[in-house]
């Protein structure tokens, strides 16, 4: 046994070594971010703001590289093909890693097996908007709205898989009434179609909306997280509107192709966590309504993500919800 061992050992340490070797000189040249979302929604802003920090600390420069639809899937299968060098990463999140199992049939990647968790970071809840001329104050005059047009009603969201998808979704299922979703290409679209009136309600997240109920273009009337929120401490929850179990606190983090070698792994866990904490960046998620994560290693991000899937599949099941 141990004569194999040391004849394993000797064939492959031949091949391991340049890998290794290559690993210790990271990086030597610019880094891809490939971000699953348009200019403009949450986790292009999470890409760009880790991004830059990251290359700061690198040394090197990331490139933001954008690649909306299909619900994520075509964003998360390019970065599972990509070789695990360090060069190039991907900003993931709830939906493209949890989500996305329960809708597609064949998503075109395994979150378990194709990617490495690097880290998560930081999460945001959704709010609740219609249009400012809705007479509706809480939630429950919305649902009994969707009750009276029986299918009719209808919520926007910036894609099939999305949590502002399975936010709608989650409010059939507890309300028990049935609502038309209308998915568009990217969030930016989603949230102007309630704006202009073409749907009559969506659930987004925070950082997206924050500027436009502000300034009064739209109207919100609950969040999906746990508590209320900083930025609308006047806003109830959706479970302080009376929908048990309504969460929607959807993280986000970055992802890697498997294989990457352990020592960037770690290396990357680190940065990303380390960015989090940094005074600037608590700054600018006060601003955005970004919710900074305690440090996770990728062991304990692996470990959360299969205690999400568990429980968000059953979900997905029961609702229904499919995207192909």
């Amino acid at each position: 046994m141990k004569r194999r061992a040391l004849l394993a050992a000797s064939l492959t340490a031949p091949f391991a070594a340049p890998f290794i070797a290559r690993a210790q000189q990271w990086p030597t040249h610019t880094i891809r971010m490939i971000v699953p979302y348009a200019p403009g929604a949450t986790g292009d802003i999470g890409g760009r703001l880790y991004g830059d920090e990251l290359g700061k600390a690198l040394g090197q420069t990331v490139v933001v590289d954008n690649k909306t639809g299909a619900g994520g899937t075509i964003a998360m299968a390019e970065l599972a093909r990509a070789a695990p060098d360090g060069y190039t990463l991907g900003v993931i999140a709830q939906g493209l890693l949890v989500y996305n199992l329960g809708l597609y049939k064949t998503p075109g990647y395994d979150p378990f097996k194709d990617l490495v968790v690097l880290s998560i970071n930081f999460s945001v809840a959704n709010v609740l908007i219609v249009h400012p001329s809705n007479p509706a104050k809480t939630v429950a005059d919305v649902v009994e709205q969707a009750r009276a047009r029986k299918g009719e009603f209808t919520f926007s969201s910036g894609g099939v898989g999305t949590s502002h998808h399975m936010s709608g979704v989650l409010l059939e299922m507890r309300s028990g009434v049935k609502m038309t979703h209308v998915p568009y290409r990217a969030t930016p679209a989603g949230i102007q179609a309630v704006v202009n009136g073409e749907v009559q309600m969506g659930m987004f997240n925070t950082p997206t909306v924050v500027g436009l109920i502000r300034s009064g273009k739209l109207k919100a009337l609950a969040v999906t997280s746990a508590k209320r929120i900083d930025q609308f401490p006047e806003l109830p929850t959706m479970i302080e509107s009376g929908f048990k179990d309504f969460v929607v606190d959807t993280w986000l983090g970055f992802g890697a192709p498997a294989g990457l070698p352990q020592p960037l792994v770690a290396r990357l866990n680190g940065e990303f966590n380390r960015i989090t904490n940094l005074p600037e960046m608590r700054k600018k998620f006060d601003e955005q309504g970004m919710i900074a994560w305690p440090p996770r290693s990728p062991e304990e991000a692996l470990k959360f993500l299969h205690q999400d899937t568990d429980f968000w599949l059953p979900i997905i099941k029961a609702s229904g919800a499919t995207a192909g």
